[in-house]
């Protein structure tokens, strides 16, 4: 069996004890704003682009923080696709809105989990443990 792992970047951004995630066109889960790096990205330039394509916010480079990496099974993969989502947070200037492949925003609780793809769920217990959610 051969693995294949999707490396991405994720923002974190937490409002009110609950995290910002997307809907992209066509997706039945949620997932965080973000995405893959091109060709010699690296982790600043990749998710301020995303974000910039997704949300139409500039992050705050000055405020731009690693929170931690988390693994899971990819969604709406091939089996045996995993994730490997690197996650971080900053503040923002501009109004979020959605932009992009993006359809929806929505702040998700604990209790509404089951709505996150599994990489986002394991970004909320992330935040989670790191006491971002109060």
């Amino acid at each position: 069996m051969i693995m294949h792992m999707l490396d991405v970047v994720a923002w974190v951004h937490i409002v009110d004890g609950k995290m910002l995630a997307v809907r992209a066109r066509g997706r039945d889960l949620l997932y965080l704003p973000g995405g893959k790096r091109e060709a010699g990205e690296g982790d600043w330039a990749a998710i301020s682009r995303e974000v910039r394509e997704e949300l139409s916010v500039e992050l705050d480079p000055l405020t731009f923080r690693p929170l931690g990496v988390v693994h899971a099974p990819a969604h709406d993969q091939p089996e045996h696709a995993h994730v490997r989502m690197a996650c971080f947070t900053a503040a923002f200037r501009g109004r979020l809105r959605p932009s992009g492949e993006v359809d929806e925003l929505r702040l998700v609780s604990m209790g509404e989990r089951d709505l996150l793809a599994p990489a986002a769920r394991a970004a909320l217990d992330l935040a989670a443990d790191s006491g971002l959610l109060g």
